[in-house]
């Protein structure tokens, strides 16, 4: 966004809730930094400067608002479109690149230098990674210390602080008071946390096509690993060896309410860093549907879904496998699949609290050793998932962040069981690469079909998405969407395109 001074001066003025989360407000004769619909009274036009993001307002010296409260403010990806680099370099900061490793590593995994990744960071978000990190850590401890009865200890640790000093002494700098001046008297009749559960917000910019995306993930959920009923997504999770679940329902206002029940609490920042990647929380849908909105075919389409997401995937290796498996088959045969594999191999749950999530998705240290037979499908296959398996058992990272859309496919098509399609797919939903575009899908091509019936090849659709960039996967979404004609049921059954149009991409063996 432009941070024109007077532009920006007049969405603050008029409290405009289309320009929350696209800037904050640096008041310097307070010292604070605040949403435009802070409810304070507004500053005048000399004392207040424009940020892009709320790392550039805390690294330029100020502190966040106790009243508009920063951290509730939606995350907008500013740089999509524009610096991907910067794009991938957060969703990796969120993953906590940057609570183990430095700005060097993290410059080195994105295939670019330290100080080019520096200079991106200052010219898209107008902050430093460590200035992006460190907000985004103070932020969640802001949000966890207003919505949660937790410990001051165990925020600091749930918030990524090295330890509770550390915690105190940013708090006091930023604040001018310790963290738990902040909380203030618990409500009357607020409940204590229930043995391991934590229940915060996530908000999201509106609108937000709530209903399509639990249909998405209610087609593909793993029987008793994940569990969609018509309001809610739960399922289980793992990590340094514990086991939990989570459950993620529509909340009040623009936010989705999630509930996480975790024996650790230093895990939270990568939890909520993917269920914010599986609900597609940083997308900003005005500018997708701005752009998908000039063409013909796409307008009605986006005006009938105002707010559609692109799904995401909790784990890569779970998609990718959930993918192979799905090859040339239906959504739901690969659902079934999914279930026996799990069933089979995962690790049960010591106590499960619902008797729809009891298992934990096989790892793939696991699967490369287990005897696939079991699963009934071509022995083609099975040596496909077994070599898929032993790769990402000897490189973890192989569904991480990756220089480029282009290289990430590249890269994904060198592993076995994995074709052009396949690697698309995963790029879209484990990647979040917004211009990921799985051409050769039938889905696609049977919603791109003409008057006279007659379907497209996917060159043509490939050509015919050119104008769709860099917004190709949320146009997918679209055609995925209406392929399916849904009349009553007010979720819609997504067709089944978990599979490539026979002949056109087949998986490589």
């Amino acid at each position: 966004m432009d941070m024109n001074h007077d532009a920006c001066y007049r969405a603050i003025q008029t409290r405009d809730a289309r320009f929350d989360g696209r800037l904050f407000i640096g008041v310097h004769t307070t010292g604070i930094y605040c949403r435009p619909i802070c409810p304070a009274q507004t500053p005048k036009k000399q004392n207040v400067a424009f940020y892009a993001s709320a790392a550039a307002a805390q690294e330029a010296g100020f502190r966040p608002c106790l009243r508009c409260r920063p951290e509730a403010s939606p995350d907008f990806a500013i740089w999509r479109g524009t610096a991907n680099t910067v794009a991938r370099a957060t969703q990796l900061i969120e993953a906590g690149a940057l609570d183990d490793g430095d700005v060097e590593a993290l410059a080195a995994r994105l295939g670019v230098g330290e100080r080019q990744l520096r200079r991106l960071f200052q010219q898209h978000v107008g902050a430093s990674p460590i200035a992006v990190a460190q907000t985004r850590r103070v932020l969640l401890a802001k949000q966890l210390i207003h919505q949660t009865n937790l410990p001051m200890a165990d925020i600091a640790m749930a918030s990524g602080f090295g330890s509770v000093r550390r915690f105190n002494e940013t708090f006091q700098t930023l604040f001018k008071r310790p963290p738990a001046k902040l909380r203030g008297a618990r409500r009357a009749g607020e409940a204590d946390r229930r043995g391991n559960e934590i229940a915060i917000k996530l908000p999201y910019r509106a609108p937000y096509d709530w209903n399509t995306i639990l249909a998405f993930l209610s087609a593909r959920a793993i029987p008793n690993v994940e569990h969609v009923t018509p309001t809610a997504y739960a399922r289980t999770i793992t990590f340094g060896g514990e086991h939990g679940t989570i459950r993620v329902t529509q909340g009040d206002g623009d936010t989705l309410n999630v509930t996480v029940d975790f024996p650790r609490v230093n895990f939270l920042p990568v939890i909520i860093a993917r269920i914010r990647r599986v609900f597609d929380l940083a997308a900003d849908p005005s500018v997708i549907a701005t752009h998908l909105g000039e063409d013909p075919k796409l307008a009605p389409l986006v005006a009938a879904r105002p707010g559609l997401r692109v799904p995401g995937a909790w784990d890569g290796f779970e998609l990718a496998v959930r993918a192979i498996l799905g090859q040339q088959i239906t959504v739901g045969a690969a659902t079934r699949l999914a279930g026996i594999l799990a069933n089979t191999f995962g690790e049960k749950l010591a106590n499960p609290q619902s008797p729809t999530l009891t298992r934990i998705f096989p790892s793939a240290e696991t699967i490369a050793k287990a005897d696939l037979s079991v699963l009934g499908m071509p022995r083609a296959r099975i040596k496909s998932l077994s070599s898929l398996a032993a790769a990402v058992a000897a490189d973890p990272q192989i569904f991480g962040a990756r220089r480029g859309l282009d290289e990430a496919i590249t890269q994904l098509r060198g592993l076995s069981g994995i074709g052009e399609w396949t690697a698309q797919y995963i790029a879209m939903r484990e990647l979040r690469e917004p211009d990921a575009f799985p051409a050769s899908d039938i889905g696609l091509l049977r919603a791109m079909e003409g008057k006279d019936g007659k379907r497209p090849t996917p060159a043509w659709l490939l050509a015919r998405a050119e104008k769709w960039r860099p917004w190709r996967a949320y146009a997918a979404l679209h055609l995925w969407a209406s392929d399916m004609q849904a009349t009553k049921p007010p979720r819609p059954k997504f067709p089944d395109t978990d599979r490539p149009t026979a002949g056109l991409s087949p998986p490589s063996s």
